[in-house]
């Protein structure tokens, strides 16, 4: 579990491919010490279980290994060495709840469709998969990239969000542009409450 804020903008070592999908090494500032092997730490929005760790020259690294559906639904088919990653450590009892609850379940791609740079703010508009668009409301919360943000207008597939500047200069989305597809999970809450009603029309 989640909160969508991003503590650490991580950067790809190395990308290997192995039998059950793909190896990435990410260095970090999270001291490794304090990360245990078989822990969660949403990379770019999906949820990873470090299988290694380790300290050297470069600084703090660990490792995550992408199976075959996370490499179908995510990003994480197209990364590279070189490549910053979005990083939080899994929710603690007790830690403050900054963002929206992320389970770290990415149901698909959203795509960039409108980018407009204002001085105090930057506009995104995106293309959300057509089975997901349903569960994104107006002044609802999503996650993109592993970023909780805010939803600010809705139409069909298609929604947006605002990003002021101290969210650009701690995650990737100053670097993400028109035609970018983006991790997008939405709010567990409106899976839930769809689902009861899809029951209750069944009942």
């Amino acid at each position: 579990m989640f909160t969508g804020i991003v503590t650490d903008l991580g950067t790809i070592l190395s990308v290997t491919d192995i039998p059950a999908g793909k190896r990435t090494r990410i260095a970090t500032v999270y001291d490794v010490d304090t990360i245990d092997i078989g822990a969660s730490i949403a990379c770019g929005g999906p949820c990873h279980t470090v299988t290694a760790k380790g300290r050297d020259e470069t600084g703090n690294w660990f490792e995550v290994e992408s199976g075959a559906e996370t490499l179908r639904l995510t990003t994480a088919v197209d990364w590279k060495a070189g490549q910053k990653l979005n990083l939080e450590r899994s929710l603690s009892l007790g830690t403050e709840l900054g963002g929206h609850l992320v389970l770290g379940h990415v149901d698909g791609l959203a795509r960039i469709v409108e980018r407009r740079d204002h001085p105090d703010t930057v506009y995104f508009r995106f293309d959300a998969p057509r089975a997901f668009a349903p569960f994104i409301a107006r002044k609802g919360s999503v996650a993109l990239d592993g970023t909780s943000l805010t939803v600010n207008e809705v139409e069909g597939t298609e929604f947006s969000v605002f990003l002021i500047p101290h969210t650009l200069a701690v995650t990737t989305w100053a670097e993400r542009q028109v035609g970018d597809n983006v991790n997008l999970e939405v709010d567990m809450m409106a899976r839930y409450a769809a689902r009861l009603a899809e029951f209750r029309e069944q009942a």
